[in-house]
């Protein structure tokens, strides 16, 4: 049985590619990698069980773009003459609220849509989106992933190919400019960060920055070593982002509360160096993976960023494998 603070989660953008650990039900304390290996198994049962029932909530940011959170990521829409333009698709069970929310914004077709990277909380709806019409862009090791079976050791977890209804039909490498709906958006291939295809969208005029999962607002993110993700190519994907922004841009995460800024990506920053850096301390030293855990590099930051999925263990884990 999944402890009942899943359902909880799922409401706050929970999603297949943060399953490592999660909060004992009777004690309060934390699974060991081990044990939430165990857990990720069922957990795709769970997401699309949540997503069929949660609400869709829609921000309203400004030049014309919302943000919808509740299906896996959180999902950027820009409306206009030419159809609306997505960026991420969501959970496939959440069809009906996402299309509601939608119809909120104008009577536009879904005409455009981008994945930032190819898990499945991010890609889950690629197959009625393309139904409705929508052009699917994605990097091209992001459309190699959804062509071929994937393994993640990390969530002892196997995925199947997608169909090839819910392929992306047009790839990109390095950069990519986009002039859609009166808005210039700017893609940016974000090397070996959480996977090896993350594709960051900036909407230049309303300058709003979304992310992908390379950004996990207030909450310890995952990193997908299985297919190319590192602790390094995150925090200078960050750097990246960070020099690109200005105090007024509006950042939109993968996960977390879909609305930040730049001094909360600055936030996110610190911790990720700072506890490389302790882990690679200890590693240095000679400790074992669970002597390194033992030791809590992660406790400065606890409080504040390990009360989700990933929590204060497995993210010292997943820190440990990439130092």
């Amino acid at each position: 049985m999944i402890p009942p603070t899943h359902n909880r989660l799922t409401r706050r953008g929970f999603c297949l590619c943060c399953t490592g650990a999660t909060i004992f039900a009777a004690t309060g304390g934390w699974l060991t990698p081990r044990e939430a290996y165990a857990q990720a198994k069922g957990i795709v049962g769970v997401i699309r069980a949540a997503a069929e029932r949660d609400p869709i909530k829609l921000h309203h940011l400004r030049g014309n773009v919302s943000v919808l959170e509740g299906s896996g990521g959180n999902v950027a829409v820009l409306p206009g003459s030419d159809g609306k333009v997505l960026i991420d698709a969501g959970i496939s069970a959440s069809r009906s609220r996402i299309v509601e929310a939608m119809s909120t914004l104008g009577p536009e077709p879904i005409r455009h849509l981008i994945n930032t990277h190819w898990h499945f909380d991010h890609t889950d709806g690629n197959e009625w989106l393309k139904m409705e019409g929508a052009n699917i862009l994605a990097h091209e090791n992001t459309i190699k992933h959804l062509r071929s079976a994937q393994r993640v050791e990390d969530w002892d977890f196997n995925f199947p190919p997608s169909p090839p209804a819910a392929l992306p039909t047009e790839s990109m490498s390095a950069e990519k400019s986009l002039r859609l709906n009166n808005s210039t958006l700017l893609l940016k291939h974000q090397r070996d960060a959480h996977t090896d295809g993350d594709i960051t969208v900036a909407f230049a005029e309303a300058d709003i920055f979304h992310t992908g999962d390379i950004y996990w607002n207030g909450i310890y993110p995952f990193i997908d070593y299985s297919t190319g993700g590192s602790i390094d190519g995150t925090i200078r994907a960050v750097d990246a982002i960070l020099e690109t922004i200005s105090a007024e841009t509006i950042v939109v995460p993968g996960h977390g509360q879909p609305v930040s800024n730049k001094t909360e990506l600055k936030d996110y920053r610190e911790m990720l160096a700072s506890i490389r850096s302790n882990v690679a301390e200890l590693k240095k030293q000679g400790r074992s993976l669970d002597e390194a855990i033992a030791a809590r590099p992660t406790a400065t930051f606890d409080a504040k960023w390990g009360q989700f999925v990933i929590d204060p263990a497995f993210f010292a884990k997943l820190v440990y494998e990439g130092v």
